[in-house]
């Protein structure tokens, strides 16, 4: 019953007519920049933050618009990569996947409808976990060491391998490319160059927002102008605005498994939207089995990423609040908004400001309702992105892209790295390796180092520290059991074959 009087207060907080509008700016502003490739939430909030210290907001209004934003990231971030191929940010890789293809068969329209529900059904669960849960799953994330975030990284990266079921030789192949790329740069214990080239511009590493636009939006250029070269040309049909009922049935089981998955997975204090998407997708993939058209436009392939990213950054609110622990990189800047108002998150912001923190729940639940009223009527609007014309298309992709690069360090170098990495991304789909794990591997690479130097550094160089708990073991086992199982099946398949052949 507390907890019910706290969240009635949050709705009257929440309520307020400068926060509902500060609470619309927040969403509209945070669709747009999901949806403008590379930008992505930390970005956006980051953005913001002046703006709303500037204008001498209260504490609880500059939390709402900040949260806002974030949650509005997570929704735009599927539009791009549905209809472009190009993912807002790191968590909406996967949903490139089978979200781009649908696309390309004319079921743009179907795409969106299914990821704009399947995100509020995920943001839902998570804040609803939020509500009920939170002080006990803060304790829960603390069991988690560097060895545990160890393990669970390997886990990750195992999974890649099984991405592409048909080729999982070269989906590990190139996640282990993104992990070499996350090797560049000064190393951060010793303060070693690593494969800089003796370049100052490779000093602070290879940037997220260079490697994903390089290997996807000037890729996807190059590809463009290939296909209309040879007189291709792209489908251009978009289709249905809304998904069926056989459509809904399908992506049901998908959405609440992956919403689960995504909010407990996001209280982990760092690990992220991404390494739940990726889980998610890659568990939905194996319960569909043959019956599933993973890679092909399978709308399961679509739903299941978007309500995982959506939990896990409604979850990443947890060890934020009750811990005083960023739970992303996001929350992590939105920490910072905090100590500007002299609040220091952690226990005992529950009982010292519970209008700040209950105002934000409640601001998370409207503002999810708004985002899906926003986002279903506006699918005409973004699905018209596909009936521009390539001439046009083809320039406002690269110009946006470069911007977008141009932007973190003002440096050609970037836009340079960025081309050549398009050029390499080229090669390797027209070699048919697939991209995402690729991204992947580079964006949980450095967490990977980090977890395992930390590890050793605690252990004294004693390598058992990295199996010695149970859930470091079992996720150990866990990747161990996918990678092997995969090419044991296949085996077992090929002498039924050809025992039943005989």
């Amino acid at each position: 019953m507390e907890t019910w009087m706290y969240l009635s207060q949050g709705f009257e907080v929440a309520l307020v007519p400068q926060n509902i509008m500060i609470g619309l700016i927040g969403c509209f502003i945070g669709t747009i920049v999901g949806m403008l490739p590379g930008l992505g939430p930390i970005n956006g909030v980051a953005i913001l933050l002046p703006l709303a210290f500037a204008l001498k907001l209260p504490a609880e209004s500059a939390l709402i618009l900040l949260a806002t934003v974030y949650l509005g990231c997570e929704y735009g971030g599927r539009i791009s990569s549905i209809l472009l191929n190009v993912p807002g940010d790191a968590a909406a890789i996967m949903t490139t996947l089978d979200g781009y293809p649908m696309a390309k068969q004319g079921k743009a329209g179907v795409a969106l409808s299914i990821s704009a529900v399947s995100s509020f059904i995920g943001s839902t669960i998570a804040i609803v976990g939020i509500i009920l849960f939170a002080p006990l799953l803060a304790e829960w994330s603390l069991a988690f060491g560097p060895a545990e975030y160890f393990a669970l990284m390997v886990f990750a990266i195992a999974c890649l391998g099984s991405m592409m079921s048909q080729n999982p030789v070269k989906s590990l192949l190139a996640a282990l490319i993104g992990l070499a790329f996350a090797t560049v740069g000064v190393d951060a214990n010793s303060g070693e160059y690593r494969f800089t080239f003796d370049s100052v511009n490779l000093s602070d590493g290879v940037q997220f927002i260079v490697v994903v636009i390089g290997l996807f939006s000037v890729s996807e250029i190059l590809l463009m102008l290939e296909s209309t070269a040879a007189g291709q040309g792209l489908i251009r049909k978009t289709g249905r605005m809304l998904f069926n009922r056989n459509e809904a049935k399908e992506c049901v089981g998908p959405t609440l498994r992956s919403s689960f998955i995504g909010f407990f997975v996001g209280v982990l204090p760092g690990a992220g939207a991404t390494i739940a998407s990726a889980i998610t997708y890659m568990t939905e993939k194996k319960i569909a089995g043959e019956k599933g058209t993973f890679g092909d436009g399978d709308v399961r392939g679509v739903a299941a990423p978007e309500a995982a990213n959506n939990a896990s950054a409604c979850g990443s609110f947890i060890p934020m609040l009750t811990l005083g622990i960023p739970g992303s990189g996001t929350t992590a800047v939105m920490m910072g908004a905090l100590t500007l108002y002299n609040i220091t998150p952690g226990p005992g912001m529950f009982t010292e400001q519970p209008d700040i923190v209950w105002g934000l729940i409640a601001a998370l639940l409207i503002a999810n309702v708004v985002l899906l009223v926003m986002n279903i009527p506006m699918i005409g609007v973004f699905t018209r992105m596909l009936t521009v014309p390539l001439w046009f298309l083809v320039p406002a992709i690269a110009s946006v892209s470069a911007v977008g690069v141009y932007a973190v360090h003002s440096t050609t170098f970037d836009l340079l790295l960025m081309m050549g990495l398009g050029v390499f991304g080229f090669i390797l789909r027209k070699m048919n390796f697939p991209l995402s794990p690729l991204i992947l591997g580079f964006v949980l690479g450095e967490m990977l180092e980090q977890n395992l130097r930390r590890s050793l550094s605690i252990s004294n160089g004693d390598f058992n520290i990295l199996w010695s708990s149970p859930i470091s073991k079992s996720l150990l086992i866990l990747a161990i059991f996918v990678l092997v199982l995969p090419p044991i099946v296949k085996i077992i398949r090929k002498r039924k074959h050809k025992t039943a052949q005989a």
